[in-house]
C-alpha cells in the first residue's frame, strides 16, 4: 500500500514539475516573442526618424538677398524672404557647392529651410552659413542603394565628399503628411489621435460610468434590465467595423459637411468603447463589500449618497481599469474610421475637432501600402509613436488608478 501511495506521490510531483515547465515556456515564449517584436520595430525605426539630407554653405555677404530685416517679424516674413529672391540664392550656393546635378536635387521648397533660419536669426542675411536641406526622394533611395544608375553614382559621389549624410530629423514629429517619404511628418495623426480620444473619452467614461452605477445599484431586476445587461455583453463582442457602418450611417448622416473630424470618429469610437467600461464598471461596484453601503445607510446616508459618496470611490480604479482597455484598444482601432473617412489625405494639422484629420493606425495602414522603402522606414518610427503615445495614455490612466486605490 505504502509503495502505491509512494508512486502516485511521485507521478503527482512530476505533474506539477511538468505543469511548472510548461507555464515558464509560455511566459518565456511570450517575452520573447515580444522582444523580438520590440526590437526588430525598433531598428526599422531607427531609420525612419532619419532623412538624406545635403550639406553646403550658402553666402549672403555680398548683399545678393535685398530684404529688410523688419519684414522677417511678420507672419508674411516667408513670402518676403521667397519675394526676394532666396529660392534662387539657395539652388545657387548648392550648385556651386555640389554641381548642378546635386542642386537639381533639392526640392522645390528646400528654401524655405533656410528661411526659418534667417527668420530666426536675422543678422545671417550679411553673413556665410552652412545648411543642411533635405534631398529629393531619388537621391534618399539611391543613398540606400535603389534608384537609377546615375543617381546612384551622385549619391555615391556626394557622400564620399560628406555633402551627403543620414542626419536626424526631429521635424517628423512636427510635419504633416506629404507625397514623398522624405518630407513626411507624423504630427498630424498624432494630432488627430489626441482629439480623438479626447472625445471617446468625454463620452464614453461619463455615460458608461453612469450606466454601470444605475444598472448596478439603481434599477430593478426584470425581464428588461437582463435583456439590456445580455445587450451591452453582446455590445462588447461585436466587430469593430460595425460600429464604423453605424458611424456612417448615423453621425456622418447628421453631420455630412465634418466628414474625417476627430469629432465623428470620437463619437464613433465612444460607441464601441462604452460597453467595456459598462462592463468593467459594473464588476468594480459589485466588488464593493457590502459590509460599506450597510454602514453608511446606518449612519442616515441617502442611497444616491451612499453609491456616490462611498462605493463609487472605492470603486473608481476598477473602473479605470475597463477605460484603460476600452481606450487601448479605440486607440488601435483603424477599420471603423476607415468607414468614416479618416483615410483621406491631410497635409495640414487639424485646428478643432471638425476640421478634416487622419489618426495614427491609419496613417501607418496607408504608409505600409506604399512601394517607396523610405515608407517602410516612417512606417516603423510612425508604430513606435503609437506605441509611446500608448505607454503614455496608459501611465496617466494607472497613475490615477493607484492614485484613488483604496485597500481594506
Amino acid at each position: 500500500m505504502s509503495s502505491l501511495v509512494s508512486a502516485r506521490l511521485k507521478a503527482r510531483y512530476a505533474a506539477e514539475r511538468r505543469f511548472k515547465a510548461v507555464g515558464f515556456g509560455a511566459v518565456l515564449f511570450s517575452a520573447l516573442v515580444l522582444a523580438f517584436l520590440l526590437i526588430s520595430m525598433t531598428s526599422n525605426a531607427l531609420g525612419g526618424f532619419t532623412r538624406a539630407e545635403m550639406r553646403f554653405d550658402v553666402d549672403l555677404t555680398s548683399g545678393v538677398l535685398t530684404i529688410d530685416p523688419a519684414q522677417l517679424q511678420g507672419s508674411a516674413a516667408m513670402d518676403a524672404l521667397k519675394g526676394a529672391g532666396l529660392p534662387d540664392v539657395v539652388k545657387f550656393a548648392a550648385s556651386k557647392a555640389l554641381g548642378d546635378a546635386a542642386a537639381n536635387e533639392l526640392p522645390d521648397d528646400a528654401w524655405q529651410e533656410v528661411g526659418r533660419l534667417l527668420i530666426k536669426d536675422p543678422s545671417r542675411l550679411t553673413a556665410k552659413f552652412p545648411v543642411s536641406l533635405p534631398a529629393s526622394d531619388g537621391l534618399a533611395s539611391a543613398m540606400r542603394g535603389d534608384g537609377t544608375d546615375a543617381e546612384k553614382a551622385l549619391a555615391a559621389q556626394l557622400k564620399s565628399k560628406g555633402s551627403l549624410v543620414r542626419a536626424a530629423d526631429w521635424g517628423f514629429l512636427s510635419r504633416g503628411d506629404a507625397t514623398g517619404p522624405q518630407a513626411v511628418g507624423i504630427w498630424g495623426a498624432l494630432k488627430g489621435s489626441l482629439l480623438t480620444m479626447l472625445v471617446t473619452l468625454l463620452l464614453a467614461f461619463p455615460v458608461g460610468v453612469f450606466a454601470a452605477v444605475y444598472l448596478e445599484e439603481f434599477a430593478s431586476k426584470n425581464r428588461w434590465t437582463e435583456l439590456i445587461e445580455v445587450s451591452i455583453n453582446n455590445l462588447a463582442a461585436v466587430p469593430s467595423i460595425i460600429f464604423g457602418l453605424l458611424g456612417l450611417a448615423v453621425f456622418l448622416g447628421l453631420f455630412p459637411n465634418w466628414r474625417s473630424a476627430p469629432l465623428i470618429g470620437g463619437m464613433t469610437l465612444a460607441l464601441m468603447t462604452m460597453p467595456v467600461i459598462v462592463i468593467s464598471g459594473r464588476n468594480a461596484i459589485k466588488a464593493v463589500p457590502p459590509s460599506i453601503r450597510d454602514a453608511a445607510l446606518a449612519i442616515g446616508a441617502s442611497p444616491v449618497q451612499t453609491v456616490f459618496h462611498h462605493v463609487l470611490p472605492l470603486a473608481l480604479p476598477g473602473i479605470l481599469t475597463g477605460t484603460i482597455i476600452g481606450m487601448a484598444r479605440a486607440l488601435g482601432e483603424t477599420a471603423p474610421l476607415l468607414m468614416i473617412g479618416m483615410k483621406a489625405f491631410v497635409a495640414t494639422p487639424p485646428d478643432g475637432f471638425t476640421s478634416p484629420s487622419s489618426v495614427l493606425p491609419v496613417q501607418i495602414f496607408l504608409w505600409s501600402d506604399e512601394i517607396d522603402r523610405g515608407f517602410v522606414e516612417r512606417t516603423s518610427a510612425a508604430i513606435i509613436v503609437l506605441l509611446a503615445f500608448l505607454l503614455v495614455m496608459n501611465g496617466m490612466a494607472i497613475y490615477l488608478r493607484n492614485r484613488f486605490e483604496n485597500r481594506w
